[in-house]
């Protein structure tokens, strides 16, 4: 082959590449759009699952409500490495603990919030959680959902 077909098929892939890698894999948002930080909320649960994902870490946690019903909360926290800084280890919490986890309701008031600080009940122990650390474990705590504990 031609050294400027060559070139020009190497340019081609190049150019190819990197407009695949300029491509976001996962959009990110703010705080903001997502959780009301003029809803607090507290709910105490059991821990169904943990997700030690980029870019925020996830647990989930079954509720029980004044009314016997089970519902199954999801709670976004900060980035694997935030969390690491803040204490957390990927075993920080076991499946079946429970937990009484502090943050701010999704603006969509769907079961899905933002966590501030997770409590294990257990030990007592509190790990900070928010994405940001200036939200970590300031701000106001103790509301309650309704019909949530």
């Amino acid at each position: 082959m031609p050294i400027r077909k060559t070139s020009h098929v190497i340019l081609s892939i190049l150019a190819v590449l990197l407009a695949i890698a300029a491509v976001p894999t996962e959009a990110h948002h703010s705080f903001a759009a997502e959780f009301d930080s003029n809803k607090p909320m507290t709910v105490t649960g059991v821990v169904t699952r943990v997700e030690w994902t980029n870019p925020h870490a996830y647990i989930f946690v079954d509720v029980t409500g004044q009314d016997g019903k089970v519902t199954n909360w999801g709670f976004e926290m900060g980035p694997p490495h935030m969390l690491q800084q803040a204490g957390w280890k990927k075993n920080s919490l076991m499946i079946g603990e429970q937990v009484t986890v502090d943050g701010w309701m999704a603006r969509n008031r769907s079961q899905y919030a933002n966590a501030r600080k997770v409590t294990r009940l257990s030990t007592g122990e509190v790990l900070g959680a928010a994405s940001s650390g200036g939200q970590t474990l300031t701000g106001a705590s103790g509301a309650t959902t309704p019909g949530v504990q």
